[in-house]
């Protein structure tokens, strides 16, 4: 049970004498019931009655199974701060075991998360997916988008990034960000956009100027085609080291390199294409930087996306307290241990055989 030693300290919100239900029983039938389908709090009510047995083979579950709306207050008094230290204690230790070196970060807004009347409350959560090891967790809330670089700075402290690449969207590349990350002794790639405009209008100056005097040669490029349903991607990378010429340079700690993503798309008989521009803290390896650039665009396919299809995040409705934000975590904690799960098949159908089979329950859950 080893996800479960990481949570057992959890600190308990009620006081002593309203405590009928163990937290931690309460926990686990969260865990489980969301990992069998539960959309919420009556779900995993429902689930609870119907494997009240299975349950207690592994929590003692005295009281029996709490009613939805115990379920629903205990979990939304939960303090998310230190849910996702005990999440992430899980993550740094799995990490570990495999070594693994790329970490991105990316957000998304629970479009349902709102109370009625009130869309800018839409809870925006921060997914964190080390690449390599394809593990998921979520960072604080920053309700819509605002605050989005002091929840950064938080999971970076709370991270292990010494010897990472850790690449992050426009929204978050800000100095603070670059400089906590050199502090822990990490490196990044950040996107660049209207946010930093002045560095985005002398690195663009920048390319434009070498590209226009030929002055790149052929070292600094990289190409990759993909093609697959009637669409052909071409992606173009530039990497330069950092000249005086930016001279905004300076303000950015650790800044060694610049680099301009060019996405050329066929789709029939149309094309369009789009630039983009990043900063890093690493030395001019054009490859591996289009590597870290490209495997950043999964946290959409392999995060979000799964979490809109398979756990139907985007219609959940739960908005109780701090509920949005843990369950938000616990979902993505479910879709770690379903990926960690070494049977051959696809997130999705590992997850439906989940909600009918308590031994591949059981093998995903302690495996």
């Amino acid at each position: 049970m080893s996800f479960m030693k990481h949570f057992e300290n959890l600190p308990d919100p009620r006081s002593h004498i309203n405590r009928r239900h163990d937290l931690l029983d309460i926990m686990f039938l969260c865990v489980a019931a969301t990992l069998s389908g539960a959309e919420g709090w009556k779900d995993i009510k429902t689930f609870g009655d119907s494997k009240l047995g299975w349950l207690r083979k592994f929590r003692g579950f005295e009281a029996g199974i709490p009613v939805d709306d115990t379920i629903a207050r205990v979990v939304s008094s939960l303090n998310p701060q230190r849910f996702l230290k005990y999440f992430v204690s899980w993550v740094n230790e799995i990490r570990d075991e495999q070594g693994h070196e790329h970490i991105a970060i990316d957000g998304k807004t629970l479009r349902r998360s709102f109370h009625k009347g009130r869309r800018n409350d839409a809870l925006h959560m921060l997914s964190v997916w080390v690449s390599g090891a394809d593990l998921f967790f979520s960072g604080a809330k920053s309700k819509a988008k605002k605050n989005e670089v002091e929840t950064v700075l938080e999971l970076i402290e709370m991270l292990e990034v010494k010897g990472t690449v850790i690449t992050l969207d426009a929204m978050s590349t800000q100095r603070a960000v670059a400089e906590k990350i050199k502090q822990k002794q990490g490196d990044y790639i950040l996107a660049l956009k209207g946010n930093q405009g002045k560095l985005h209008k002398e690195v663009k100056a920048y390319f434009h100027k070498c590209h226009r005097d030929n002055e790149l040669g052929e070292d600094p490029h990289y190409r990759e085609v993909e093609k697959g349903h009637g669409r052909i991607e071409e992606r173009h990378y530039t990497q330069l080291p950092v000249s005086a010429w930016i001279e905004q340079s300076r303000h950015w700690s650790g800044l060694q390199s610049v680099i301009e993503v060019t996405r050329v798309r066929h789709i029939d008989d149309k094309t369009s294409s789009e630039t983009q521009y990043y900063i890093s803290s690493l030395a001019v390896d054009v490859k591996a930087c289009a590597k870290h650039i490209r495997q950043h665009w999964g946290v959409e396919n392999k995060v979000h996306w799964v979490l809109d299809m398979t756990f139907r995040e985007d219609e959940s409705r739960i908005r109780r307290g701090e509920g949005a934000e843990i369950v938000a975590m616990i979902r993505r904690f479910c879709l770690n241990l379903a990926r960690l799960n070494s049977t051959k098949d696809s997130v999705h159908s590992k997850l439906k055989r989940v909600s009918w089979d308590d031994d591949f329950r059981e093998a995903i859950l302690f495996s």
